[in-house]
């Protein structure tokens, strides 16, 4: 069965959101988030160049790439949050608690 919260985004699409994405790396703004080295999932302090940009709401769940929906995320939270919307990542991080201390 699909997932129903996949949205159909066509090469050129994606294309135009990662040069999108490509472009907001290079701004000040972004910069000024890189520097305070601070994963926005996990919270550690990481290494600026160590920072990838995350879009809260993944491209294929129907993100864009604007000010709002990116963050600099640790590579292992980027990795492991894929992409899952906010509140499946939070759904994600409970059950991993959960099971660590069973």
């Amino acid at each position: 069965m699909a997932d129903p919260f996949i949205i159909a985004i066509s090469e050129r699409e994606l294309r135009e959101e990662k040069g999108k994405a490509r472009a907001l790396r290079k701004t000040r703004w972004w910069q000024q988030r890189l520097a305070r080295g601070l994963c926005h999932y996990c919270g550690r302090k990481v290494p600026p160049d160590r920072l990838t940009m995350d879009h809260i709401v993944p491209l294929i769940r129907g993100g864009k790439t604007t000010r709002g929906n990116v963050v600099p995320s640790c590579k292992e939270c980027n990795n492991q949050k894929r992409y899952l919307l906010p509140w499946e990542w939070e759904e994600y991080l409970q059950n991993r608690v959960k099971k660590s201390s069973e």
